[in-house]
């Protein structure tokens, strides 16, 4: 996964427990736009979250920061 695309992460996984707690969950579509600007990098992230670690469409913003974060 890019540099680039694991610091939006972490930042949209820490904005929204910052917002919501600890608890709130995600779906692979809260790192982008409404708009389909950039289908690579969404297809990046859905390859990463469907098919490399089969994660449920919304999971745990705790979660998937760490999941990131621990990617190096």
């Amino acid at each position: 996964m890019r540099a680039s695309l694991k610091q939006k992460i972490l930042e949209v996984c820490d904005r929204r427990i910052s917002e919501k707690g600890p608890s709130v969950g995600v779906s692979f579509y809260a790192f982008f736009a409404n708009r389909n600007d950039d289908p690579e990098l969404l297809m990046e992230v859905a390859e990463w979250w469907i098919r490399t670690n089969r994660l449920d469409h919304f999971e745990k913003a705790a979660k998937i920061r760490t999941m990131v974060a621990d990617l190096g």
